[in-house]
């Protein structure tokens, strides 16, 4: 970047000091009374303070600014002086703030409704983003505009005037309930950050009572007219809060309201009417005894208000639990997009525990599941590559209209820039061992210890064989004493989502790989395959106790050697976890942390050990990712998805896998008419 030359470093320096000479000048004729010849020492005294600001780092100097000014003029009256730097602060910040949010709603509102040309989409999208952030500021400046107004005393001449014309039992009741709208603003303030569409509904009828009860309780038109601006500017941008609630969705419906009104208005008038021999006064509320009706009436009718709002409150920043008609995911899968399917993990569409979103055409799907606030997609998305970013798009956008946050679990290097595209957080999970079939060879020094196990589990009587789907029906009895075995010595139940179940009917739908000694079944292994038999492998492997020396080594190398005649290209052998993460000095938390587990979580889960297995077989690593939400979002996604993959009660898969009882199976058949689909998972395979 090329440096200033002297005489442009001179100009910047002479441009600084008019400025500062300008700013000072502008502070200098607010003070009342003040001498001109004071100006030259107002002027120094302005830009220490400016230094005197920057150099403590204190948001707006606010306070610091003052302080110095204050200080270093003795001689000027100090109420006029604090009262012309307030003014000052007014005009070089608050006017322009308010003038800037009157700018970004006038543009926020006319992109909602009236889009003039493409050459603004690029400014109305980001535009979209700052008018929730600006509005809930003001909103939270109304709020406190109210609590101060409430603090201080009213202006006499203006009060006069109003006792003329209301009785006092108003006044006094405008002037509490203006307070009480100013907290609430202030809360809802977040609300509307958040896009919420009842905070944009009950901000707006709280800024129109607002400024009802500021004319009520002393005519204080300036806060209304304040309350009123801020009110239009909420409803010119009104398209910017489009995030359902359950407060709209389910309780602000007609005849809910119609019901509350007619409840809360019928107690009230006869409570009035009953009470209307009774002069009000402010001691009223603290009148306790037998006959203290009035006083009763009044506190139960304060407490009803009290919890009418705390339950809309609790409602209101709810999601909507019930999606719109059009919206509702599908719980079956594209058979048209599971044939052009080219890695086998893409067949966990069929175990029945997954929501499915299709692309119009039907030759490409997203399946997910959402757990809590959670929208986790499993794996890349599945079908034509082209319209993958469409897909995942959508999704998004769903996710982010019910105040969700999305998650990709497991993505592949092919799906990784549409993550980065859609402005997501990147963390390496693990890798995925894959053996390439046409040069997968027993030969060799390093697959000693495969020939090893191979023939002794030969000499213990072990055999294989490919059983079809059609037979495995007879087998199903065996095969689940075999499972129950199997997850009986590793003391779990059965997971979900990212991996298969022992069902008999997806069992049932594949063709499955099974080692026999002396016609006893020991070990099964259901497989999975794509139509283009680019890829091979399996799911759920389960073995019995008692079995050969190397039996699983046994089944791995047969299966190969199967799908390398049968023409398939890549056996994979599925995840490890953490495997391939660096912890260097410079690396991330998430970094060393993965690095740490991966080295000494054996006591947890044998990270290392799987890794050292899969190894053997000489496979190609290829990483997998997660892509998430930033921050302390992203940890609250990795909750959900351990629940969720868990596959216990409260998961979402298995809320799923029972409603899909009630529906029609999603299965995509290969050419070998295998009905099923699945992928070595870690857990397996330990």
């Amino acid at each position: 970047m090329a440096l200033p030359t002297q005489g442009q470093a001179l100009a910047q320096i002479g441009v600084a000091c008019i400025d500062l000479a300008a700013a000072s000048a502008a502070l200098f004729i607010l003070v009342p009374g003040i001498a001109p010849a004071l100006y030259p020492t107002l002027f120094l005294a302005y830009g220490l303070a400016v230094i005197v600001t920057l150099v403590s780092h204190v948001p707006g100097g606010l306070g610091i600014f003052e302080a110095v000014i204050v200080a270093t003029l003795p001689d000027v009256d100090r109420p006029s002086l604090l009262a012309a730097l307030i003014a000052y602060r007014l005009i070089y910040y608050l006017i322009p703030l308010l003038l800037g949010v009157v700018a970004i709603a006038l543009h926020e509102g006319n992109g909602w409704r009236h889009p003039v040309s493409r050459v603004l989409d690029g400014a109305q999208a980001a535009a979209s983003g700052m008018a929730p952030v600006m509005l809930s500021l003001l909103v939270a400046v109304g709020g406190v505009i109210l609590l101060i107004s409430g603090a201080l005393p009213a202006i006499q001449h203006r009060m006069r005037i109003v006792t003329g014309w209301l009785p006092l039992t108003f006044i006094e009741a405008s002037h509490f309930a203006a307070s009480v709208i100013g907290t609430l603003l202030i809360l809802l303030a977040s609300g509307l950050y958040r896009r919420l569409d009842a905070a944009f509904w009950m901000t707006r009828a709280l800024l129109l009572a607002g400024a009802i009860f500021s004319l009520i309780k002393g005519l204080d038109y300036e806060e209304a007219s304040a309350l009123l601006l801020i009110a239009a500017l909420l409803q010119w941008t009104r398209g910017a809060f489009y995030r359902r609630t359950s407060f709209t969705a389910e309780a602000l419906t007609p005849a809910w309201i119609a019901t509350l009104a007619v409840a809360v208005g019928l107690s009230i008038w006869i409570g009035f009417f009953a009470y209307k021999h009774v002069d009000y006064q402010n001691d009223l509320w603290w009148h306790f005894g037998p006959h203290a009706n009035a006083a009763r009436f009044l506190r139960a009718g304060l407490a009803t208000a009290v919890l009418a709002v705390g339950a809309a409150f609790w409602r209101m920043f709810r999601p909507a639990t019930a999606p719109r008609l059009a919206d509702r995911p599908s719980i079956t899968a594209s058979a048209g997009a599971l044939a052009l399917a080219q890695r086998t993990d893409a067949l966990l569409a069929t175990t029945g525990d997954k929501l499915f979103l299709t692309s119009g055409t039907g030759r490409a799907f997203v399946m997910y599941q959402v757990q809590g606030h959670s929208w986790i997609v499993m794996g890349d998305p599945v079908g034509d590559r082209s319209e993958w970013p469409d897909l995942l798009w959508q999704l998004r956008e769903r996710a982010d209209a019910e105040q969700g946050r999305l998650l990709l679990y497991q993505l592949s290097l092919e799906a990784l820039p549409l993550a980065i595209d859609l402005g997501l957080a990147i963390v390496k999970y693990g890798e995925e061992a894959r053996v390439d079939l046409h040069h997968f060879t027993l030969d060799g020094p390093d697959a000693k210890s495969l020939r090893y196990a191979e023939r002794r589990a030969m000499r213990e009587g072990a055999t294989f064989e490919i059983v079809p789907a059609g037979r495995v029906p007879m087998l199903l009895a065996e095969l689940k004493a075999i499972s129950d075995q199997w997850l009986a010595a590793k003391g779990h139940g059965e997971k979900a989502f990212s991996v298969g179940r022992f069902d008999p009917a997806y069992i049932a739908a594949c063709d499955c790989a099974l080692v026999r000694q002396e016609g006893r079944i020991v070990a099964f292994a259901n497989i999975w395959a794509t139509a283009n038999r680019r890829e091979l492998s399996v799911d759920l492997m389960r073995h019995a106790d008692e079995m050969p020396y190397g039996t699983m080594d046994f089944l791995f190398i047969r299966l190969m050697q199967w799908g390398r005649e049968q023409g398939y290209d890549w056996f994979t052998l599925g995840l490890a976890p953490l495997s391939g993460i660096e912890a260097r000095r410079l690396s991330p938390f998430w970094a060393k942390a993965g690095a740490f587990f991966f080295r000494h979580g054996e006591s947890f889960y044998g990270f290392e050990g799987l890794r050292a297995y899969k190894d053997k077989y000489a496979p190609c690593w290829e990483p997998r990712f997660i892509a998430g939400p930033s921050g302390i979002s992203l940890s609250r996604a990795m909750i959900d998805l351990q629940r969720l993959v868990g596959g216990g009660p409260g998961s979402a898969a298995t809320r799923t896998r029972r409603r899909r009882t009630h529906a029609p199976p999603a299965v995509g058949l290969d050419d070998e008419g295998c009905q099923s689909s699945g992928r070595l998972a870690g857990a397996d395979v330990g």
